[in-house]
């Protein structure tokens, strides 16, 4: 599943300045605009953003699964646009829904013209005959409107109508109430039922009259025959789901009563997409992640349902205003913030599941602890998070520029320059990282540092283990013997990686094939 809340282009966001614009004059030029208009309703002001979005939302659709699903936030400005533009990415018929989010619970006194009290969500499937949207679980508020108040020992129920909204002469007959009253269906209508069927609910104590016996006829819609969830509906209200204000409340909260970021949505928003388009073990995206909002949500629904969602965001390095709650706060941009919410809300979840299983220890409810105790949900809660900025490669380019003939010099400090491959700046675990993406291990892999001796501590060097059943390890060390080899390989690895100065000497470098061969492990060189 990807999520995505994107710049609204309502000319005060945070503007993307992609490198693929023409130039104002030959827009203006190819469209024959020559009056002064606002150029907030010039064409180009919304082409500006739809350059920004395509290729984004091109990616998106390239990472999606085939049954994956995204959803994007979008307000009255750009919606109509793009609609459009996820019809040319995704498909027409991929549409799943536009819904409607009460983001407003009251109206605003200031507004000129009419109080926006919504924004959209826009929902497309990569492929709609493959996904699957999950149905929602019933609420309290809504089981409770089944009650059982004449002590049907099938247990709560509600009344429903037995009424058809057309007149059918087989169903139009009169019902004799408790009373001894008769009564017939109002003009153009009938019963859903026959006269047989009707006496068959009767005598099944399934129609209910009233408690003296005098309303007319309803029928008895017990709560152990419905279904215990329903399907999600298009108008997201702000009562099931929050609002710009608690969204603030919550990161507040999360924040020593500071709001760093401006803009956040409420996670119980994003909680409810996630448990209508994702399953416990889906991977969510948010390229636009700001305060990080979604992983905040994916850590919360893990935690209620025992699932094992995982979470990747991304977010530019937008910096921070001056003037903001945020750089006074000593947060230089968006992605400080997000990381720091990320690592608070873990927390809190975490506080919350203890306490909500020492409760049912003082309730005595040892059997939900057991079930708590030995579950996902709350034993193994993963909260934790690897962070990585886009860099170019930790290894030097070499120059391949001409020189000039007689400058010898130039030439021998760049050869020299080139003797160290990697860059100055970097250490071995930036290039570490580097080998797991060029060799396609996932970054999610835990990467952990050990001490290999060969039998001597005073000549220790570290390794790097990679992966919980030591997938590969990776060293890069110098002056490497064949001990230390032999002791890499009792970790019985897959494969072993070295740097090609590492090995202390051409007999090391020998000893090493030999070793790792006759134990079915592969050695690389980097």
């Amino acid at each position: 599943m990807i999520y995505i809340d994107p710049p609204y282009n309502t000319g005060h966001d945070f503007v993307y300045e992609d490198d693929f614009k023409d130039p104002l004059e030959r827009y203006r030029e190819v469209t024959s605009q020559t009056t002064k208009s606002n150029p907030e309703y010039m064409g180009r002001f919304h082409t500006r953003w739809l350059n920004m979005m395509y290729p984004r939302l091109r990616l998106a659709a390239n990472l999606l699964r085939d049954d994956g699903v995204i959803f994007i936030s979008i307000d009255d400005h750009e919606v109509h646009n793009l609609r459009k533009l996820c019809d040319e990415i995704f498909g027409e018929e991929n549409f799943v829904a536009q819904i409607i989010w009460q983001k407003k619970y009251a109206a605003k006194s200031d507004s000129k013209y009419l109080s926006e009290s919504h924004d959209y969500i826009v929902l497309y499937a990569k492929n709609l005959e493959r996904c699957t949207i999950n149905r929602l679980a019933k609420t309290e508020k809504q089981n409770d409107r089944y009650k059982n108040i004449d002590n049907d020992p099938r247990g709560p129920w509600k009344p429903d109508n037995v009424l058809r909204r057309e007149y059918r002469e087989y169903a139009y007959f009169p019902v004799r109430l408790p009373s001894g009253k008769e009564v017939y269906p109002p003009s153009g209508t009938s019963w859903r039922y026959t006269k047989e069927k009707f006496a068959e609910l009767i005598a099944d104590n399934r129609i209910w009259f009233g408690k003296d016996g005098t309303s007319r006829p309803a029928y008895k819609r017990f709560l152990s025959e419905v279904s215990d969830s329903m399907p999600a509906t298009t108008l997201w209200q702000h009562n099931e789901v929050g609002h710009n204000d608690s969204a603030n409340k919550e990161i507040r909260s999360l924040f020593d009563n500071t709001v760093p970021f401006g803009t956040p949505k409420p996670s119980t928003l994003i909680k409810q997409m996630l448990q209508i388009a994702s399953n416990e073990d889906s991977i969510i995206l948010d390229f636009f992640s700001g305060s990080a909002t979604t992983a905040h949500a994916v850590i919360q629904l893990n935690a209620e349902d025992g699932g094992n969602r995982r979470f990747i965001m991304v977010q530019l390095p937008e910096v921070c205003d001056e003037k903001s709650e945020a750089f006074k706060a000593r947060y230089k941009n968006i992605c400080e913030i997000g990381k720091e919410r990320i690592r608070r809300a873990g927390v809190k979840i975490l506080e919350n599941v203890e306490n909500e299983r020492q409760i049912a220890k003082d309730k005595g409810q040892l059997s939900l602890v057991s079930d708590i105790d030995n579950s996902s949900t709350n034993s193994t809660l993963d909260i934790g998070f690897k962070v990585f900025k886009l860099d170019s490669s930790n290894l030097k380019i070499w120059d391949s520029s001409r020189f000039p003939e007689d400058d010898l010099i130039s030439i021998k400090n760049r050869l020299y320059n080139m003797i160290d491959r990697i860059k100055p700046d970097r250490t071995d675990l930036d290039v570490v990282y580097e080998i797991m993406l060029k060799l396609g291990v996932p970054l999610t892999y835990h990467v952990i540092p050990m001490e290999i001796t060969g039998g001597n501590p005073a000549t220790k060097k570290t390794a790097y283990s990679i992966g919980d059943e030591c997938l590969l390890f990776i060293c890069l060390a110098e002056n490497l013997t064949t001990e230390m080899i032999e002791e890499m390989a009792e970790y019985a690895p897959g494969q072993i990686i070295l740097a090609e100065h590492s090995l202390a000497d051409l007999s090391a470098m020998r000893n090493a094939h030999y070793v790792l061969r006759d134990r079915n492990i592969e050695l690389k060189l980097v």
